[in-house]
């Protein structure tokens, strides 16, 4: 269930007939942070007054779509395109909410780790992806005579009906891309060539089999307003088992500072999810800056 509204009035009326809880989203771009999961009629109602009357994503959220809650594990789905065909697929979960125990208003993500657990993510699973829903979207554009080539994001949720539709991308996902380049074992440069070449069917990609974890460093405040130009400390400490991807930072007389919400991730590799996950927080935890924080529980399963 999805309608789409451009006047408040009918947007809150619609509201009024839907069952909670509810999923509320600015249609436009809106960083990662246009949508409202609302857990109470009040919230649902608070989520389009900012959106369409206080205009707090400006355009994008001139338009709010209202859908279905879905409920159950969310996974991020990658695969290379070219046409009709669809490479190996490799996925992660990431972390949306702001806070510990998925509390908290929605993030352009908090952290990440791939591969998902063995329950979420497996043969069976993968093939019904391919079948039901990757390769009639490729097929689908082929015959609309525009065939994609590039890297398509399905952003899932694996419910009890079985995997449903969140969100199509036609990139990697950010904090996704922090986990799952590390793993990617053949030339990503190779691999998009072949790509825009239309080559890709006899390329194999090859993937790392251990797990990576990713945990983002935040500005205080964010994801609502937050103060930047705090200088970073301790990113030299980081150790080489571990991947510091800058985001929301910059140089100020030859000192790295923050610039952004969201102002880097740690990354790192490990043989299981639990030593990934204790390099990434041994990491992360050596880089400092005013106000910064971060979740204590990405990849704590």
């Amino acid at each position: 269930m999805s309608d789409t509204f451009t006047d408040f009035e009918g947007a809150r009326a619609h509201l009024d007939t839907c069952p909670i809880p509810i999923v509320v989203k600015a249609d436009g771009l809106a960083a990662g942070k246009g949508v409202t999961v609302a857990q109470t009629r009040e919230q649902a109602y608070t989520a389009i007054r900012e959106s369409m009357l206080e205009r707090q994503f400006g355009a994008a959220g001139d338009t709010v779509v209202i859908e279905e809650c879905l409920e159950g594990q969310e996974v991020s789905v990658f695969a290379f395109v070219d046409g009709a065909y669809v490479s190996p697929m490799v996925a992660a979960c990431d972390y949306k909410r702001v806070g510990d125990g998925d509390t908290g208003p929605n993030t352009g993500g908090m952290g990440s780790f791939s591969p998902p657990l063995p329950q979420h993510w497996n043969a069976a699973i993968e093939s019904q992806v391919r079948s039901a829903i990757m390769e009639p979207v490729t097929q689908g554009l082929v015959n609309m005579g525009c065939p994609y080539r590039g890297l398509l994001y399905l952003g899932m949720m694996l419910t009890t009906d079985g995997p449903r539709v969140v969100e199509f991308n036609c990139r990697l996902g950010d904090p996704e891309t922090q986990v799952i380049l590390p793993r990617l074992e053949t030339d990503l440069a190779q691999v998009l060539l072949a790509t825009a070449r239309g080559e890709l069917e006899g390329m194999k990609i090859e993937w790392d089999s251990r797990a990576c974890v990713g945990v983002v460093a935040a500005s205080g405040g964010y994801p609502a307003s937050y103060t930047t130009g705090y200088a970073i400390s301790g990113i030299d400490a980081v150790d080489q088992d571990a991947i510091v991807f800058h985001a929301g930072t910059s140089l100020a007389d030859d000192a790295t500072v923050t610039a952004g919400g969201r102002v880097l991730t740690v990354a790192a590799l490990g043989d299981t999810l639990e030593q990934a996950r204790a390099t990434a927080y041994d990491n992360i935890k050596r880089i400092t800056f005013k106000d910064g924080f971060y979740r204590n529980d990405i990849a704590a399963l």
